[in-house]
């Protein structure tokens, strides 16, 4: 029987599923506008965090969800580890043209260049988490991680003599209200309904993914990771679960990735625009694999990607992803002064 978490992980997949392909949602292609002036996409980005982060500290001061439980918030972690996996992932993002979350919307019209992304990127983090690179990983995280005493920005004022409730409020206020500043201080934006709504609905999503994991799916008896949307791991289960599924189980992460392929092809074709595409040549195969490769190792040693740590890890006012997300942003920053272009048959 398919339990109440996949459900809701597979109905949330299909909403970023079409929430994608119809505004372009993608952090690479926002960057890419960011530095030719056109900032409405990094604005729908900043939107959708400040609103995720908003919902999410409010569904943790009202204890309907233990963020706590999260991955984000573990105790002790690897600074350098995170960071250099953002960085690869930063990198990659750029060489293959968007993160993971971008290569299944695109699949799901008919691009199959985002097919060869997603099984190397699969591949890639499966090899690091658990395959040939794993024990370096865990060498790495064993000889480098450290326990700070506060692991988040609301623990963090809560040690200077804060309450533990004032903490979390002031630490939503500057984060949320300075992203919502961000977004709408543009005019272009403001003029943009489509990517106002793209923004509002994916921070939506961010907080329906912690309600469907920490909330509608728990159970102290069959306890599941309380996470919400991410996509380098579950791609990687995805996989696996496709050539392996006897002794495996769908879960929450498998759901989100076939709902946002589901969403992506039936949105394609109600609108017309699936068509089949494939490289452009060979160096453009090689730049794509390339960077797939850097996501699947650097998404799996960062614990997430541009949407994972971007959004959902943020969104707990982690300091981990926020060192995540510095390393991510880095490598980017590094492929696009590199002048790494974006392919020409690359639909945005």
């Amino acid at each position: 029987m398919i339990d109440i978490a996949v459900t809701a992980g597979f109905a949330i997949g299909v909403a970023f599923g079409v929430i994608g392909l119809l505004s372009g949602f993608c952090l690479t292609s926002s960057l890419r506008d960011w530095s030719a002036h056109d900032g409405r996409r990094i604005r729908s980005y900043a939107l959708a965090l400040a609103v995720a982060i908003a919902g999410t500290q409010f569904l943790a001061a009202a204890d309907i969800v233990d963020i706590g439980k999260s991955l984000y918030l573990q105790p002790a972690f690897s600074a350098p580890l995170i960071f250099a996996g953002g960085l690869l992932f930063g990198l990659g993002m750029v060489l293959a043209n968007g993160c993971a979350s971008r290569a299944l919307v695109l699949l799901g019209k008919g691009n199959l260049r985002s097919l060869v992304v997603l099984v190397i990127l699969g591949i890639a983090a499966q090899m690091t988490l658990k395959g040939l690179l794993a024990p370096s990983r865990l060498a790495i995280i064993q000889w480098t991680q450290i326990s700070p005493a506060s692991v988040s920005a609301p623990a963090l004022l809560a040690s200077i003599g804060l309450g533990d409730t004032a903490a979390r409020i002031l630490a939503t206020l500057i984060g949320s209200g300075t992203l919502f500043a961000f977004a709408f201080s543009d005019r272009q934006f403001r003029r943009s309904p489509a990517q106002i709504t793209a923004g509002l609905a994916v921070g939506l999503l961010v907080i329906a993914g912690w309600l469907a994991t920490g909330w509608l799916g728990a159970d102290e008896f069959n306890p599941i990771p309380v996470t919400s949307l991410t996509f380098i791991a579950p791609v990687a289960d995805t996989l696996q679960y496709a050539m392996l599924s006897t002794g495996l189980t769908l879960n929450f992460g498998i759901a989100i990735v076939v709902g946002v392929l589901t969403g992506s092809l039936a949105t394609s074709l109600l609108k017309g625009r699936f068509r089949v595409e494939g490289y452009a040549s060979a160096d453009h195969m090689m730049r794509s694999i390339s960077g797939a490769a850097l996501m699947g190792i650097g998404g799996a040693m960062a614990y997430g990607c541009s949407v994972g740590q971007g959004l959902t890890g943020l969104s707990t006012l982690s300091l981990s992803s926020v060192i995540a997300v510095a390393g991510i942003l880095t490598g980017a920053a590094v492929g696009l002064r590199r002048r790494v272009p974006a392919p020409a048959l690359v639909t945005q």
